[in-house]
């Protein structure tokens, strides 16, 4: 029997997972396994282009290269538990898949809110399907909208929804401001303020205790006694990482797949996790394993993963180097846009204006003990052209000493 790798996800990171093993040498099976019954696709347009009908769902594929052409996609059905001292995986279909080596990409879940209400109504933005039926909620004339929770996610539906027309769109959060703990107060009370210009009212410093209605959620009771009136409401209250299948393995789940600088899973060479399921350590900040929810890390993290795999596999040594991914991400919120450089949220309590104006078009800087970590640019162009120029600064930047790691 040839040998085979499986791949356990087949979203963007186990795609490209097994783009990097075929560019890595491995030349044996190739078995990846999704729950989806898609074929791998983008998914940060889901929130935006695709909720607005600017991108019609089929545009969201991305073609697989040539040299996975041959590789097994069971889709459909999922990994259910996992015996890695025996090298075996089951699936859902209650097949069993022996394996040389395992990827680990399972991703995330969005979290649901635990409250008493109808179901119908509620929606989440993860999958193609969940975005199919929430557009179509959205579209209805006079939507009353209410989204639980003021991440990018949050915010981004919002702006959506209000440039479909929705009739009221309200953002509910227990924090003060809308996405205060991954960027810091001052960009949270500019976006604060661009989006109540723009017509998103928000409830902010209140959570959600209970949805109003019988068979289909018409309003949201929020714990300071008020009730707001919804025809639909989004949960956008964060991500919980796939990893109940690897129970009972004696890995470190706590925070998704913990990894060591190579990507290697509990000890074991030939188990690595990628993605953002995986909590790992960056020698360009320090030592400290960390989950990065950013569309860049599936793809740095197959290369390095799928490197270390093939490497073990193949008898070698593996590559040496520290892994010392550059994050970005950006985020598209009614006429603006976020993007940022680096790690900004290890640079919350000294964040300084770099360039421009906050009224207007301007980038924030960033820093941790004097040294710039992060840029983010919020506005239009001439903010994202001023923030790539401090780009290189960041990547200039020499990995932090090991008194400092």
């Amino acid at each position: 029997m040839s040998p085979r790798i499986v791949v356990a996800g087949a979203a963007m990171a186990g795609l490209r997972a097994a783009e990097q093993l075929r560019a890595a040498g491995w030349t044996g099976t190739l078995t990846l396994v999704g729950d989806e019954p898609h074929m791998p696709y983008n998914r940060p347009p889901l929130s935006k282009e695709v909720l607005a009908g600017r991108a019609p769902f089929d545009s969201l594929a991305f073609r697989p290269r040539a040299s996975v052409a041959d590789a097994e996609w069971r889709l459909g059905t999922r990994v259910t538990a996992a015996r890695l001292a025996e090298r075996t995986v089951d699936l859902a279909d209650g097949e069993r898949l022996d394996f040389d080596g395992l990827v680990i990409a399972t991703g995330m879940r969005p979290r649901r809110l635990p409250c008493p209400g109808p179901a119908a109504g509620r929606h989440t933005v993860r999958t193609l399907t969940d975005a199919q039926g929430l557009r179509d909620a959205l579209t209805r004339p006079g939507a009353r909208v209410v989204v639980v929770g003021a991440g990018f996610i949050g915010c981004e539906v919002a702006a959506t929804a209000v440039g479909l027309g929705a009739t009221e769109v309200t953002v509910v959060d227990p924090e003060p401001l809308p996405m205060l703990r991954p960027l810091g107060e001052l960009p949270a009370r500019l976006l604060h303020r661009r989006h109540e210009e723009r017509g998103v009212r928000f409830a902010l410093g209140t959570g959600v205790t209970a949805f109003a209605g019988e068979d289909h959620v018409t309003g949201v009771v929020l714990d300071d006694g008020r009730t707001l009136p919804a025809d639909v409401v989004v949960e956008a209250v964060g991500s919980a990482a796939n990893t109940e299948w690897l129970d009972g393995n004696g890995l470190d789940l706590t925070d998704g797949v913990l990894t060591d600088a190579m990507l290697r899973v509990g000890g074991l060479p030939y188990v690595v996790a990628i993605g953002d399921v995986a909590r790992f350590p960056n020698a360009r900040y320090d030592n400290v394993p960390r989950r990065v929810e950013h569309w860049s890390i599936p793809g740095d993290t197959a290369k390095r993963a799928a490197k270390t795999l093939a490497a073990h596999l193949a008898g070698a040594e593996p590559d040496p180097t520290p892994f010392a991914p550059f994050p970005t991400f950006w985020s598209d919120q009614h006429d603006f846009r976020l993007q940022s450089f680096g790690a900004p949220s290890l640079g919350l309590a000294d964040i300084r204006v770099l360039e421009g104006d906050p009224e207007g078009d301007v980038v924030l800087g960033y820093h941790a003990d004097g040294r710039l970590v992060g840029v983010l640019a919020l506005g239009g162009t001439a903010a994202a052209g001023a923030a790539a120029r401090h780009r290189a600064e960041l990547l200039q930047q020499p990995a932090p000493s090991p008194q400092h790691a």
